[in-house]
């Protein structure tokens, strides 16, 4: 069909599914991007949060910073240790921390092979390693003897973010294998 010009027009029924195909590639590559943005936007506050989780493992815990902690963790932050035991507050945190370093002082993490993250979470397996080198207190007041062994436990922390900051924590290690390490198990 031509039109008076001579123009070569398109019928009814071509043009109409045109203009739809048309209007769809518009708004679905619009949602794509929008997608797109949003799938950039999470991947980069994963990877912010996977650097601060850096800098928390290998400088603020091995180097027992804790006066820096509050840069990684919310001031109620919710702490799910191997042993099963829970905590809330940051102040807590630092003291179950802290109790670490007391026989082993050279605790550290000095390495994340894995890490990820979706969303609100990360995660990261680190080596957790140091020596037994210094009495290790009980719960009845008294103490071990320290063994002088040392220990590399490979351990687990996932993470959820909420305003920049860890508001839960959960931490993975094989606490029988860390006992074995360390002399005080068979």
């Amino acid at each position: 069909m031509t039109d008076r010009h001579g123009k070569v027009q398109a019928p009814a029924r071509v043009a109409v599914p045109i203009a739809v195909a048309c209007f769809l590639v518009i708004v679905c590559g619009a949602a794509g991007d929008s997608k797109l943005a949003r799938y950039e936007a999470e991947a980069q506050s994963v990877k912010a949060h996977i650097v601060t989780f850096d800098e928390l493992d290998f400088d603020v815990f091995t180097h027992q910073k804790w006066d820096r902690l509050h840069e990684s963790h919310s001031k109620d932050v919710l702490v799910h240790w191997p042993d099963g035991h829970t905590t809330q507050g940051i102040e807590r945190h630092i003291e179950d921390l802290k109790a670490m370093f007391v026989y082993a002082p050279d605790t550290r993490i000095l390495v994340h092979p894995v890490k990820f993250g979706s969303g609100d979470w990360t995660s990261v397996i680190g080596e957790m390693e140091g020596t037994f080198t210094k009495p290790m207190p009980t719960a009845d007041g008294k103490s071990i003897a320290p063994t002088g062994k040392p220990f590399k436990l490979a351990m687990c922390t996932v993470g959820h973010w909420k305003g920049g900051v860890m508001d839960e924590e959960y931490l993975f290690w094989d606490n029988q294998a860390y006992m074995k390490q360390i002399g005080l198990a068979p």
